[in-house]
């Protein structure tokens, strides 16, 4: 929920693209993600053409952007284009507010245990390290009210969705991606770069 644009060290765009990172900015107390996607749209230049891109939490950003802003193409990775399609057990949390209640330190520690699970190589387990010791706590725990009361039931319009057999955040049963890659994790763009890429490439190629 928290990392940034190292996470997307590998992915590698079409010739003609030029790539913008929309950075975070400081959520306004108690902003949905809607209202937050918005303030975020304001740095993208709707003079030209465009593509969204978003990575999981970002995903649902891309998702409301795209309903302002309409972009040629709005891509989905390890992420979900409708609010109806998180998991049962998010809502379960939702409804119980364990996201007012879990310490975000908890939450930090798991993230950083799961590395030793996961399939990056080890100069990217370290950079993962990294980006979830310097989050802002407060972030977090904005984004996981965020995430947990997100309403969408709007489907971008020329959406690609790239997701993993193996997401283990977002499971791929909860959705319906346009491209399933086997054995992908949540963070594909970092374990399965040249898989992830390959698909852009046949989606963005001008």
């Amino acid at each position: 929920m928290a990392a940034d644009e190292r996470v997307f060290k590998y992915v590698r765009l079409p010739e003609g693209y030029e790539i913008v990172h929309l950075t975070w900015i400081d959520p306004q107390k108690q902003e949905s993600l809607a209202s937050y996607a918005i303030r975020m749209a304001e740095r993208i230049d709707t003079s030209q053409p465009f593509v969204l891109i978003g990575l999981s939490f970002g995903g649902m950003l891309v998702t409301e952007i795209a309903k302002r802003y309409p972009p040629v193409k709005t891509i989905l990775i390890a992420s979900i284009p409708l609010s109806a399609q998180l998991p049962g057990y998010f809502r379960v949390a939702a409804a119980l507010r364990l996201h007012k209640v879990v310490p975000i330190g908890m939450v930090k520690t798991a993230a950083r245990l799961k590395r030793y699970i996961t399939n990056e190589k080890s100069e990217d387990k370290k950079l993962i390290w990294e980006i979830i010791n310097s989050s802002d706590p407060a972030f977090i725990r904005w984004s996981m009210e965020a995430i947990l009361t997100w309403k969408n039931e709007e489907m971008p319009q020329q959406v690609l969705h790239i997701h993993g057999t193996r997401d283990e955040v977002l499971p791929a049963r909860y959705t319906k991606p346009t491209h399933i890659i086997p054995k992908a994790g949540h963070l594909m763009v970092m374990s399965q770069p040249d898989d992830v890429n390959r698909i852009l490439h046949n989606a963005l190629a001008i």
